[in-house]
């Protein structure tokens, strides 16, 4: 009698005690099917937000089709460009893919994809200040905006010696610097550079053509021996021959891409 007492008992328990790992099994599974994708939304045409907030821009597509070929929905998490290799670290997000370029500073505490696309920093100029080259700029007397962290600042202040060196947070201000003459010069992206002129050719130019010695490439930022880098790697070669990346500058590029070929600049893609 007494066993059956404590069988019509336990066997309860045991369910609720099942259901409940079953519940967190679950739960965990679903979260592993998410990847995280991490990007500074601030950075259009390639990370941005639509008019009602909606991430959008090459790299959304991009991140889209790589969770496609992952067979994993697709969260993106739009955070401070400082804050996300920190967030990649502590396993806040999956992956960054935010136009980062692969440096080997960057390489010593993440690891990167292949690269999927190729840049070079530009010189976005006062239209007064007579600057037409790299060498221009880097006189005494010549200031330089560049964005805090930026390829654009390391190079400033291991190359550029001579001229004054004005560090801002927001690409933005850079700008905003240059446009009002209070520097002669902001270093940036060349896509960045286009598209700041377009919208200021009153009182900028846009110098488009590279001036390092190798050009930038840009991969997607994983954490040191993720086992998923091998899936990514493979993804971008076959996004690379089948067209997916010619579809994304189509979609985003047109008018940049036409500039860059009649200015013989090899573009991103």
């Amino acid at each position: 009698m007494l066993r059956k007492v404590l069988m019509t008992l336990f066997v309860p328990f045991i369910l609720v005690l099942l259901s409940g790992c079953n519940e967190d099994s679950s739960k965990k599974q679903e979260e592993k099917e998410v990847l995280k994708v991490g990007m500074e939304l601030a950075y259009p045409p390639f990370e941005m937000s639509d008019k009602d907030g909606t991430p959008s821009g090459v790299s959304v597509d991009f991140a889209k089709a790589l969770g496609d070929y992952l067979g994993r929905k697709v969260v993106i998490e739009n955070i401070a460009w400082d804050g996300l290799i920190p967030s990649l670290k502590t396993g806040k997000i999956d992956l960054i893919i935010s136009s980062m370029t692969i440096t080997e500073e960057r390489k010593k505490s993440i690891d990167f994809s292949t690269p999927y696309a190729r840049t070079s920093l530009a010189i976005l100029a006062n239209k007064n200040s007579e600057v037409k080259s790299i060498e221009d700029l880097d006189k005494e007397g010549k200031k330089i905006a560049v964005k805090k962290g930026s390829t654009g600042h390391v190079y400033a202040k291991d190359n550029l010696k001579n001229a004054e060196i004005l560090v801002f947070d927001k690409e933005a201000a850079c700008v905003l610097e240059v446009v009002q003459g209070k520097a002669d010069g902001f270093l940036y992206d060349q896509l960045t550079i286009y598209r700041n002129y377009a919208q200021h050719k009153d009182t900028t130019v846009a110098l488009l053509k590279p001036f390092q010695k190798d050009s930038e490439h840009w991969g997607v930022a994983l954490r040191q021996n993720d086992p998923i880098k091998k899936q990514v790697d493979e993804f971008i070669k076959k996004a690379k021959e089948d067209g997916t990346f010619d579809s994304f500058a189509k979609k985003h590029l047109t008018q940049a891409k036409k500039t860059f070929d009649e200015l013989g600049v090899p573009f991103f893609f």
